[in-house]
């Protein structure tokens, strides 16, 4: 594997308010390409300062500048612009998300511009479908109006797996509302942010509507305290989540929070086991090294198909050829981050030692010296109650769960904190919908994982708060006003 470097424009600076500023001390990220373990990038770190320009910034543009003040048709077009140049430059944010995140390029390639373009193209069209001004009579017989009106200024905080898709998806969004926005990135992949930094630059937006930069935890904490920001949008951890919902709390900031996720797919007694293995494990195994939230990893199948499951499992994982996310032949990358292969380590442990039977994987692979690689790994014997059935690993880890029946299976999937997403594998629609109805969770897809943006996405219970995608996705960044006028209905 070659050494690969990410070529941006202002590495060392942060977009504010509509410029490209220096930053308020010398600290720097590292970004690394997790497939070589060399340095792709180095950018600047944000301190406490940083933050407070941002958030004035936001601030300035929304409570003074014009674009809240804009109607949505007039906003849309600057969506429409930045989705032109997000097509053009597909290959680019491929290429970034495939150095920081260890995705498959060829698999990086189509779906990225599913997320960032598409993200901004559904959401400038909406500007002539969602209803922003409703007319209806107020009991009184007086003229009565609700109007939506954006929520203000709104910290969007994205994580290192997915940052351009959740980027757009919080983005696009927030700025058809009439919010202003800073993005704060992760340390471990902020390359994309700073590419979407330099188009919004290029259209000409007006100054402070988008605000990038990269910051640390502690920094974060502060953006998320700041009385400046009104509403916080973020995608990452329900440790994380649980914090920042404490935080928002104390001063009744608004939050949209998508979490972790520990989901089921639960395959019915009708359904093949080597189909039901295949769409499994070569969706899980090939995208992003199951390093995704909605990722189905506890698989519930009736008790007499259990071992034909993690025998069909284990041959799908035993397939996957890891290597160099660009090389043609490769079907699996590395992970993103040597820490979180070093969690996937102490999780497969765990399952061991509480007595899960390790079918394949595992470890880390022999033939791969350098890399944060991980061998699909696929557990048998799995109990709800085993530390790998009840927290998310956010790796390449699956775990086989016999149940006795139906009822047994639905029970079994909801005996979860989390409620993300789910499947139901069955040849019978009425009774794939009559399950899916029972789960837990945002999202249930028949015969696979069907997680939709563009319909709306996010979980129940600690999975998260609010919606993205769809319409849902921009009530969140909307508030609700009632205005009753003196004059006849």
């Amino acid at each position: 594997m070659t050494a690969r470097r990410i070529e941006l424009k202002h590495p060392g600076r942060f977009y504010i308010g509509g410029e490209w500023v220096e930053p308020a001390g010398t600290g720097t990220f590292d970004v690394l390409d997790c497939a070589t373990e060399e340095v792709a990038a180095t950018v600047a770190r944000a301190e406490s300062a940083d933050m407070r320009r941002a958030v004035q910034a936001a601030r300035a543009a929304f409570d003074h500048g014009p674009w809240p003040r804009m109607t949505p048709a007039e906003r849309a077009p600057f969506l429409e612009r930045l989705a032109e140049r997000l097509e053009a430059m597909n290959d680019d944010f491929a290429r970034i998300w495939s150095i920081e995140s260890g995705v498959v390029y060829r698999v990086a390639q189509p779906r990225i511009g599913l997320f960032i373009s598409g993200a901004f193209r559904q959401y400038a069209a909406m500007a002539a479908t969602y209803p922003f001004e409703v007319e209806q009579r107020a009991q009184t017989g007086h003229r009565g109006l609700r109007v939506q009106e954006p929520v203000g200024v709104t910290a969007v905080i994205i994580p290192w797996n997915g940052p351009a898709g959740l980027l757009a998806y919080k983005v696009a969004p927030a700025l058809l509302a009439g919010c202003t926005v800073i993005v704060k990135s992760a340390p471990e992949a902020p390359c994309s942010a700073y590419l979407f930094a330099e188009i919004c630059d290029e259209i000409g937006l007006p100054p402070g509507v988008v605000n990038i930069l990269t910051a640390d935890r502690a920094e974060s904490e502060e953006l998320v305290r700041d009385p400046g920001v009104d509403k916080i949008t973020f995608t990452g951890s329900t440790a994380a989540g649980r914090r920042i919902a404490s935080a928002a709390g104390e001063r009744v900031a608004r939050v949209t929070l998508e979490l972790g996720g520990k989901s089921p797919a639960v395959v019915l007694d009708d359904y093949d086991i080597e189909t039901a293995a295949n769409t499994l494990g070569g969706f899980f195994f090939g995208y992003l090294t199951g390093q995704v939230c909605h990722s189905l990893t506890r698989i519930i199948v009736p008790r007499a198909k259990h071992d034909a499951m993690v025998e069909a499992l284990s041959a799908v994982a035993q397939g996957i050829v890891l290597g160099d996310p660009f090389d043609a032949a490769t079907t699996s990358g590395p992970l993103a981050l040597a820490r979180q292969r070093d969690t996937v380590e102490r999780y497969v442990a765990q399952g061991l030692a509480e007595g899960a039977r390790l079918a394949t994987g595992g470890r880390r692979p022999s033939h791969l010296n350098r890399g944060f690689f991980f061998e699909p790994t696929v557990f048998g014997n799995v109990s709800n109650d085993m530390t790998i059935a009840r927290e998310e690993i956010f790796g390449p880890v699956l775990g086989v769960i016999a149940v006795e029946d139906e009822a047994a299976a639905i029970r079994t999937a909801n005996d979860t904190i989390f409620g993300l997403n789910g499947a139901v594998f069955t040849n019978d629609r009425d009774r794939a919908l009559r399950v899916a109805r029972q789960i837990r969770s945002g999202t249930v897809g028949h015969n696979g994982p069907r997680t939709d943006f563009s319909i709306g996405f996010g979980g129940f219970r600690q999975s998260g708060i609010g919606r993205e995608g769809g319409p849902e996705g921009l009530a969140a960044f909307l508030e609700s006003k009632t205005i009753v006028l003196d004059e006849p209905a």
